[in-house]
Formats: structure tokens, sequence, C-alpha cells
């Protein structure tokens, strides 16, 4: 459970996803700054991973088919939306914002995973096609600026 409401952030009302998504902008700030790419990239990757499982065990256990404490699906979603851009405060401001639209409107494809795909994997990967439509959004926004 510590892992899949990302260290406790999914227990904060009114907006669990949203403090999921803020709770990784640091972290992807740090491992961008310490690491390069690669790191953010690996993190991502790994995170995204361990969540498939840890979503799976929490909504289990719940009975509940995503439960809105689960937020390691945002964290994930949240970097591979910053993994397309520099890290600075405009960029990651943007990338915050479009994801949390993309993951709360979940645009086809993703909404059709949130409905039809359950379990570990449904929970994340609807997230993380929120975030393509979220990068996508962010990189094409960064070249009007």
């Amino acid at each position: 459970m510590l892992l899949s409401t990302w260290f406790g952030c999914g227990f904060f009302k009114p907006a669990p996803g949203t403090s999921g998504s803020l709770a990784a902008l640091p972290i992807a700030w740090v491992l961008t700054e310490l690491g390069g790419y690669q790191a953010l990239a690996v993190a991502t990757i790994i995170i995204t991973a361990i969540g498939v499982w840890a979503s799976n065990v929490h909504s289990q256990e719940l009975l509940e088919e995503d439960p809105p404490q689960v937020v390691i699906d945002e964290v994930a979603g949240q970097l591979l939306t910053l993994l397309v851009v520099p890290p600075t405060f405009t960029n990651y401001l943007i990338g915050f914002v479009l994801f949390r639209i993309a993951d709360i409107v979940k645009p086809w494809p993703a909404n059709w995973v949130d409905q039809n795909i359950k379990g570990g994997l449904g929970i994340m990967l609807d997230d993380i096609l929120a975030a393509t439509y979220a990068g996508a959004g962010l990189l094409i926004a960064l070249s009007w600026l």
C-alpha cells in the first residue's frame, strides 16, 4: 500500500491524483539533473512496472477496480510526460497541467483501457496513454512559446 499510494500522497483529499502528480515533479527534476534523461526514463519504467504489481495488490485487497488512493499511476504518467522537455519551471508547470487534463479527460484509447483492462495493468496503462497525449501537447505548446 505504501508504494501504490506513493508514500501516502493518495490519501490527500480532495484530489489524490493531483497530489501524486505534484509529488512526481521534484523527482523528475532531481533525476534529470543528476542522471540525465536516461535516469528519468529508467525510473519511469521501474515505477511503471512496480505500479502494475502494487496497484493490482492494492485493488484486490480493497475489492475496488481503481481505488482513488492508488496514485503510483499518476506518478509514472507525470514522469513520462516530463521526459520530453528540459527541467524548467515553465515546462514542468505546463506538463503538469496537460497531464492532469489528459488523465481526467482520458481521450481514446485511454478511456477504452480504463473501462476494459482490469487490474494493475489497466490502472497503469490508461495513465501512460494519457501521458503520451500530454507529452505531445507539451511539445506542441512549447514550440509556440
